[in-house]
């Protein structure tokens, strides 16, 4: 058994997601095409992309894969790099990341513990990872994310929530 199951997985996925969209929230639509540096994914790409970006995992873990040798990733990843393109507004970004992270979460809290100790073959000779590390992959490749997106928050004159948090935290204790 272990001590952190699925529920508590979902769970933290969901606080993980909460708190993405309090920072999507905080930015102002008109800032939504801003990004950082040349090259870089505007504010609205870095949510659509996150919105997705447990779509891989969807699939590997829904499909019970057990190797990823010869997974043609170009061909899954192309569309949902097209949708990173797609022009949507704050309203409909921030729906987005909702529906999906509360049906990513729904999914998540009913797997099975047996599932995710199960192995899956990576492309790499002799690589193995559980679904469970494959899947703790989609929160940390959200918290990457949202560091990005708390930087653009930054350079557009937005101090983040949670630093607003732990600064009035260290302000109760002085």
């Amino acid at each position: 058994m272990l001590p952190y199951g699925p529920k508590d997985f979902a769970n933290a996925f969901l606080t993980v997601r909460n708190n993405t969209i309090k920072a999507a929230e905080e930015i102002p639509e008109e800032q939504y095409d801003f990004s950082p540096a040349p090259g870089g994914r505007t504010v609205r790409q870095l949510l659509t992309h996150i919105a997705f970006g447990n779509e891989f995992n969807r699939k590997a873990q829904g499909d019970r894969l057990t190797t990823l040798k010869g997974f043609d990733f170009p061909a899954f990843i192309g569309p949902l790099m097209a949708e990173e393109q797609k022009p949507r507004t704050k309203a409909e970004l921030l729906a987005l990341l909702r529906s999906r992270g509360d049906e990513f979460a729904a999914w998540l809290g009913g797997l099975d513990e047996a599932m995710l100790a199960e192995r899956i073959e990576m492309p790499q000779p002799g690589e193995t990872k559980t679904r469970f590390e494959m899947l703790l992959g989609v929160k940390e490749h959200e918290m990457h994310h949202r560091g990005q997106l708390m930087i653009s928050q930054r350079l557009v004159g937005i101090t983040p929530h949670l630093t607003r948090a732990m600064m009035e935290r260290m302000a109760a204790r002085s």
